[in-house]
């Protein structure tokens, strides 16, 4: 039977791989998210890293951890997240976004770090099945805001929604110097996105049009999660709530965001995030944060 009361949603800005083992104010405000949440029956993860030609929802009973970036340690390497499947969910999503197409992905993907170094923090026991949608790299930004839209009667079957991404996030432009701060133009495009999500989220797409998009959205892989919360929140009739947010490198935001819940706004001036790896070991397109 539906719930009357739908389960808290999240968009997390991810940042990079080491959040997974490394603690900090935003790991932090991911784990008291998940403390604060009811149990869900399943969590659907909407990730930045798997960005492909299709829809797909990851359908196997027990998915992998995915290993996909590079020059980090080998201690994160080792890092597994071994959270069960859940196939039946898979198929639900699959009919709850029609006529929306979504493929049922039984043998090729799995979690890869844009979900489990949440979901690590989130539920650290790996004890709630998770299933992860593909982003469709083919598909222009409304049709993302429409299929988050399409996702929210599961709000109200105990499915946990996560998006994981960053709103601010070019790669090109990191500066080492620059740990706990923002670039003006990744302030200005960040703030304009806090506007937007806590005030009218269903005008998430003018984004686009902000002085600084091209800057802060250099690739859509890591703004369209984004646009899955705003869907749930404009078809909920809610605005989202900031959870945390700051700056790492200069470009990145990590800023995230709650549908649902409210949570103390904790600013950028307490704290840094963790190193990237060395980017004259790496570069900056190969570290895949």
């Amino acid at each position: 039977m539906p719930s009357p009361d739908p389960l808290p949603d999240a968009f997390i800005g991810h940042g990079n791989p080491m959040n997974a083992i490394e603690h900090n104010r935003y790991t932090e405000t991911w784990r008291a998210f998940g403390a604060s949440v009811p149990r869900p029956r399943g969590v659907l993860v909407i990730s930045a890293h798997w960005f492909i030609g299709s829809t797909a929802v990851t359908a196997m009973a027990h998915p992998r951890t995915i290993h996909d970036f590079y020059g980090f340690p080998d201690e994160l390497f080792a890092f597994a997240y071994p959270a069960s499947g859940a196939p039946d969910l898979a198929q639900e999503i699959a009919d709850v976004v029609r006529p929306h197409w979504v493929g049922l992905d039984h043998d090729s993907w799995g979690l890869d770090h844009g979900a489990w170094s949440v979901l690590s923090h989130m539920f650290p026991d790996a004890d709630v099945p998770v299933v992860q949608l593909s982003i469709n790299a083919l598909e222009p930004l409304d049709y993302h805001f429409d299929v988050g839209s399409r996702l929210a009667p599961l709000r109200h079957r105990g499915v946990l929604i996560v998006a994981s991404g960053n709103v601010v996030h070019n790669l090109h432009l990191i500066d080492g110097s620059r740990a706990a701060e923002g670039f003006d133009w990744a302030r200005r495009f960040n703030e304009a996105a806090v506007e937007v999500m806590t005030e009218k989220p269903g005008d998430v797409l003018t984004l686009q049009d902000h002085e600084d998009f091209a800057l802060a959205v250099p690739t859509a892989d890591h703004f369209i999660p984004l646009l899955y919360l705003a869907g749930l929140a404009d078809a909920s009739a809610h605005r989202a709530h900031v959870l945390v947010d700051g700056y790492t490198m200069g470009s990145l935001s990590m800023a995230a965001y709650g549908l649902g819940t409210r949570r103390p706004v904790v600013t950028d001036e307490t704290g840094a995030a963790p190193s990237l790896p060395d980017p004259s070991i790496v570069a900056p397109e190969d570290t895949n944060t």
